[in-house]
């Protein structure tokens, strides 16, 4: 037995020399064959092309596609999509083209059918106002004539819209409310005595189109006998005063803005009675400094729907009117010991059985849908959860569903969900991880989804109601074949803990990241109530100007301080009545907390930001002056006083009422901070956040004897942009950071 284990012995110790052997000779080739891998990637890699400005600001290379013109027909089984002047029809069930509608005889930027479906009302030559409002040259086409008609020869019209029964056209031109009879072509003034800058009749101030999200102020009735339209006495609201910089002589250009602590316009509402001609005025109350944020009709076609909201916005009211009865009654409110956000009057719903309606309400601390009956008394509330309900997009009444989508999987996203009215708990329709936003037919048969992550484009699909995808609509198959020939650094989601709770962050590594190396970071933040950076969600520009930076070896971080959505009510409103406090001193925190990685240079972390982020910018670079050494302020609010009543004194109250909310947290307070590079840019044109933000803060910074760079626009608004504008833009941003962080 010995000999025979000694003989086993020396054939293991030869077949383990010979295994050893040909390990040796088989990691050579490994790494032989890994190096060769390894080189050809590096070299395949290195051979994509860097992200430049030019692509992404003068060429416009990664602007996604989407699904032009999209409408639903009444009968969802089919819908239409416009291409060029063209309109076709396709089978909603199988997604095919059934044939050409028509091909319009004119260029169109919108178009609408009529409710027997043998018109479409369209538009061309738009003329944008502010950012929501507009006017144009308004037609209507005949498919069964084959004839085009234009809705006024008297000059363009804004927010044109057609009866519910297809019969006639309502429009708004120089603040008067018009209609047109279509069979007649006769126009008619509804009212008479508007006039700029004093009265408006069927649209909207600039600083409800602004905060309250809507340019046309007037509704046709379900039974096409009436308008419900707003009126705006302005004639006591100071005016803000641009000079347009063309000419010989600069243009003065006056509007009026309500400040906060300032008057706002007085604002009524009435309903027109076509059949008679007469004018109905609604009893709002004896309160006339109140807010109409939203209103609609109900079912009853005799019966107006409207939200009321105090000044200080911690009050919200729902109103019927009934016209028949010449009343009005109270029958939901809400107050909040913050603020009443308007976003829940988008939700509002009447049910067709006239019985019933849906609201939104955030009343146990998150936002969730609640049945009422018609008289104001709760039925149930429909969803709950540690989650927030993010829009409602269709509710089936005939088997008692609701659609809507979520934060529940997670708050950097939003999945479709369906719940009975009356029973069960929530179903997931749609599950994949990113952000869905979904169009869906008035009979919840079907829905389109807008679906995107972070790193992947937009794909427009149509589904049946169950999830069941039909077809692609739009993939952008094209652009995603492009990213393939560029150097492209995926965004990561990451969570940043503070001394006060946790963050949610994203960054973008520089391409070739080497973990051993330090790097410069360049934070981004925006930051303000209610809103969200840090989602799973593509964007089109910033994300590839950020590529052209990670390729010059920035790490770009942006992270959601408190005070902003998708967290639930406390965390978006810890921030009330000081603006700027906490949600500073979480980028500061944010900020010490990415110098602690091994691979960032904790001596070269910079901070940009637009609008609400150009103030947070500001702050960061004053108020963390030994945390950031670089900043960009794009279109910043400097000082809260300077900006419109609504939004303001909804998260800080009256200036009267909260000095040192408003002052406490000025970049202009902290001028006298400065030590890093600033830079400050503004639109000298901005109607928006005006130009007075950035004169106030250069004057402070030069009283203080401190040294900074600044870049105006001129004649541009809030956006800047226009030419290449933003090509310019960019670059100069660009140049700055190369030079100072």
């Amino acid at each position: 037995m010995l000999g025979f284990f000694h003989s086993n012995l020396l054939k293991s110790e030869q077949v383990t020399c010979q295994n050893q052997l040909f390990n040796q000779i088989f990691l050579r080739k490994f790494a032989k064959s890994l190096f060769f891998a390894l080189s050809a990637f590096i070299s395949a890699f290195a051979q994509k092309k860097i992200v430049s400005i030019e692509d992404i600001w003068q060429k416009y290379l990664f602007y996604p596609q989407a699904v032009k013109g999209f409408n639903y027909m009444k009968d969802s089984r089919f819908y239409t999509v416009s291409e060029g002047r063209k309109i076709y029809k396709y089978e909603t069930r199988t997604g095919k083209n059934v044939g050409l509608i028509v091909e319009l005889p004119i260029d169109f930027d919108s178009y609408e059918f009529n409710a027997t479906e043998d018109k479409i009302l369209l538009y061309n030559e738009r003329e944008a106002i502010y950012r929501r409002s507009f006017k144009a040259e308004y037609y209507l086409y005949d498919l069964r004539t084959q004839k085009l008609i234009q809705v006024s020869p008297n000059g363009k019209q804004s927010y044109a819209t057609l009866s519910p029964d297809g019969s006639k056209i309502a429009f708004v031109r120089e603040n008067n409310l018009f209609l047109v009879d279509i069979a007649s072509q006769t126009e008619i003034a509804i009212t008479t005595n508007g006039k700029p800058n004093q009265i408006i009749n069927g649209a909207t101030d600039w600083v409800y189109e602004e905060e309250f999200g809507f340019a046309r102020a007037f509704f046709w009735s379900p039974d096409s006998k009436k308008i419900a339209f707003y009126t705006f006495d302005e004639s006591h609201v100071r005016e803000y005063n641009m000079q347009i910089w063309k000419g010989l002589y600069p243009q003065d250009y006056r509007f009026k803005y309500p400040k906060a602590g300032e008057q706002n316009a007085f604002v009524s509402f009435s309903v027109y009675f076509l059949e008679n001609k007469q004018i109905q005025n609604i009893d709002l109350g004896s309160e006339k400094d109140i807010y109409i944020p939203r209103v609609q009709w109900t079912a009853n076609p005799n019966v107006l729907a409207i939200y009321k909201l105090n000044r200080l916005q911690n009050k919200l009211e729902l109103i019927h009117a009934d016209l028949a009865k010449n009343t009005t009654q109270n029958i939901y409110s809400e107050e909040n010991k913050a603020y009443v956000d308007i976003e829940f009057c988008e939700n509002l719903h009447y049910l067709q059985n006239g019985k019933e309606l849906i609201l939104a309400s955030e009343k146990d601390g998150f936002k969730h849908f609640y049945l009422y009956d018609i008289n104001g008394k709760l039925i149930r509330q429909i969803t709950k959860g540690a989650w927030e309900t993010s829009e409602l997009v269709g509710i089936d009444e005939k088997k008692r569903l609701l659609y809507f989508t979520a934060t529940k999987v997670s708050p950097l996203e939003r999945n479709l969900f369906v719940i009975s009215l009356d029973k069960g708990s929530e179903k997931i329709v749609l599950a994949e991880k990113g952000m869905h936003k979904v169009t869906m037919s008035t009979d919840c048969r079907f829905f389109m989804d807008e679906f995107s992550t972070a790193n992947t484009p937009p794909t427009y699909s149509l589904y049946e109601a169950s999830g069941k995808k039909i077809k692609d609509l739009e993939t952008n198959s094209t652009l995603r074949k492009l990213l393939e020939d560029y150097q492209i650094s995926p965004k990561e989601f990451f969570t940043i803990k503070t001394s006060e709770t946790e963050l949610n962050a994203w960054q973008i590594k520089p391409i070739n990241f080497n973990p051993t190396q330090k790097y410069p970071v360049l934070m981004f933040v925006y930051g303000g109530p209610g809103s969200q950076q840090v989602e799973n969600e593509w964007n089109a520009f910033d994300y590839f100007w950020y590529q052209h930076l990670a390729a010059k070896g920035y790490l770009i971080v942006c992270v959601d301080n408190r005070g902003t959505g998708g967290r639930g009510e406390a965390f978006r409103k810890c921030t009330y009545g000081q603006l700027g406090k906490l949600e500073v001193e979480d980028q500061i925190q944010a900020a010490r907390y990415l110098s602690t990685l091994p691979y960032v240079d904790g001596s070269r972390i910079g901070i940009w930001g637009w609008s609400y982020g150009g103030y947070m910018a500001a702050n960061c670079i004053l108020q963390g002056n030994d945390v950031f050494k670089a900043a960009i302020s794009v279109a910043p609010v400097t000082n809260w006083r300077f900006y419109d009543t609504i939004y303001t004194e909804r998260y800080l109250g009256l200036p009267q009422n909260n000095a040192a909310g408003y002052d406490d947290n000025s970049p202009i307070t902290h001028a006298s901070k400065l030590k890093g590079k600033f830079l400050l840019i503004h639109g000298t044109s901005d109607d928006n956040v005006h130009f007075q933000n950035a004169v106030a803060l250069q004057e402070a910074l030069i009283k203080a004897g401190k040294h900074f760079e600044s870049f105006y626009y001129p004649n541009r608004n809030h956006g800047i942009y226009g030419g290449n504008t933003r090509l310019h833009l960019y670059q100069l941003m660009t140049d700055f950071l190369m030079r100072s962080l």
